[in-house]
């Protein structure tokens, strides 16, 4: 199981020139893959950012979103975001895509939170189109330049809708942020999906787990925090399952690893980069 670390770009009122050397301090150290988190309406770094500055500042290190909010994108828009930080990584990008669920990160107009998942659908035709070199609706010319690739998706979600899109246009399945229990069921149905379409091999499979070595206090609070809007009962959930101190992160990765993760990405929940060292230290 490889083992990836996520970027703070969505810890509360992170630090964003932190996030160049978080990346560099990553891919020194060792660590499979950094990941980013998408939301609009929390004062952080927009994944799209958090990425293409990891882009520039790494030559090795794989990028991954997970989850970015396809939904909250003009198409088109993300299409052309996301081959330039692709191609600038030099074709280390793998595009997690989640549907959002919190009204207030649909902020523009005509892309509200209702029929997100069809919205979806379509989209991922847009942005393959966009990565082919067609021309979008209205333009003369491409939106990319040639030799675009079409960016590996992967797809977050518990619906039966999102293992199908899994199954249909996608590498793999990016799990929730819970327990190594709650996740080992959604990995079943993905690759039950995967199975029953027909699809060659095994999908890709991604486990998100939050993680706190020093300061445990900060950590839970600001997990705490960015869960707030889903109630307190799901925001005192969340900051619970914090996996807390040396050990407790140890044993988050072997319950991975038994599970058939393929990549774990162990978010972190401060900007403190020496987690970075420590977490490599402790699991690396």
């Amino acid at each position: 199981m490889k083992i990836g670390i996520g970027l703070p770009n969505q810890v509360r009122n992170v630090r964003p020139a932190l996030v160049p050397a978080w990346a560099r301090r990553s891919e020194v150290v060792g660590f499979s893959s950094l990941g980013s988190l998408g939301r609009l309406a929390y004062p952080g770094v927009m994944d799209t950012v958090a990425l293409a500055a990891s882009a520039g500042a790494t030559s090795r290190i794989g990028l991954l979103s997970t989850l970015l909010l396809g939904p909250v994108w003009p198409a088109v828009l993300l299409a052309k975001e996301v081959a330039g930080i692709d191609a600038v990584s030099g074709g280390r990008l793998t595009l997690g895509l989640g549907l959002g669920g919190r009204s207030d990160d649909f902020v523009v107009d005509g892309l509200g939170p209702r029929g997100t998942g069809k919205r979806l659908d379509r989209d991922i035709e847009t942005y393959r189109s966009v990565w082919r070199g067609l021309p979008p609706a209205g333009c003369d010319n491409p939106a990319v330049p040639e030799g675009t690739r079409e960016v590996p998706l992967l797809f977050g979600g518990m619906a039966q809708a999102s293992f199908d899109r899994v199954a249909r246009s996608g590498e793999g399945y990016i799990g929730p942020s819970a327990p190594p229990s709650a996740v080992g069921p959604a990995f079943e149905r993905a690759r039950a999906a995967w199975k029953e379409a027909g699809r060659e091999g095994s999908p890709y499979l991604v486990a998100l787990a939050y993680v706190a070595l020093d300061d445990v206090d900060t950590g839970r609070a600001n997990v705490h925090d960015y869960y707030r809007p889903a109630g307190p009962e799901v925001a005192r959930a969340k900051a619970s399952q914090v996996s807390a101190g040396a050990e407790a992160v140890r044993a988050t990765v072997k319950a991975f690893e038994e599970l058939g993760a393929d990549e774990l990405m162990l978010n972190p929940t401060t900007d403190d980069i020496g987690e970075v060292t420590r977490l490599a230290e402790t699991v690396l």
